[in-house]
């Protein structure tokens, strides 16, 4: 990933956080046909290891589970806020014109070798982890027990796990760091003018991160 100092975030606590909130990450790996991705929610435990460890389920029928065995290496991208910046929004504009458009972004990019999973212990533990941390924000949170035993069984049959052991971990934050504080100004009102949960998201990432 291309980084530039003023953009790297490599703080792990935030690189966490972000996987965290964005848990549906896109792992790629190599197959024998080339590149292949596919969107998968992942839980993050940051005990397991140095870096952390990040476990996942996948299809049974899908078959990039099985091309880890030869190629285990993968890459998962997990993507934060972002939303376009107009130049309309620098207070440059006014002054001398010379802005252009950009796109603003939070990223975390996770590197590990891949392991698959098929014992069913491991698989009936993640479901129900997994589950739970996504049920959480409810008043009544559905758990994996309130399905009949059977019928949680059959489901686990069609799954494969995977588990990577994070060997390297890079955080972007794209944010209006290279605007002058007028500017940065500027686009946290405008996302803020403009509403909704991505703006929303965007204007507190450059209020936060934002540099003189």
């Amino acid at each position: 990933m291309y980084e530039p100092p003023l953009h790297r975030e490599d703080d792990l606590t935030k690189q966490h956080a972000l996987i965290e909130a964005r848990p549906l990450g896109l792992m790629i790996s190599n197959g024998p046909k080339g590149l292949i991705a596919n969107a998968v929610p992942f839980l993050l435990d940051r005990a397991a290891s140095r870096l952390g460890t990040l476990r996942a389920h996948v299809a049974r029928a899908n078959s990039q589970w099985r091309e880890l065995a030869a190629s285990p290496e993968a890459l998962v991208v997990f993507q934060g806020a972002d939303h376009y910046i107009s130049p309309s929004w620098y207070a440059t504009k006014q002054e001398t014109h010379k802005v252009v458009p950009t796109w603003n972004y939070v990223m975390v990019q996770a590197r590990g070798a891949a392991r698959a999973i098929e014992d069913d212990g491991w698989l009936e533990r993640q479901i129900a982890a997994l589950t739970a941390r996504q049920e959480a924000f409810r008043a009544e949170p559905w758990a994996v027990s309130d399905a009949p035993a059977d019928f949680i069984a059959l489901q686990r049959r069609a799954v494969v796990g995977i588990e990577i052991e994070i060997a390297d971990i890079r955080g972007k934050w794209k944010t209006s760091q290279n605007r002058s504080a007028a500017d940065r100004d500027g686009v946290v009102a405008a996302l803020e003018a403009l509403g909704g949960d991505e703006a929303a998201a965007m204007a507190t990432a450059v209020r936060k991160t934002g540099k003189s």
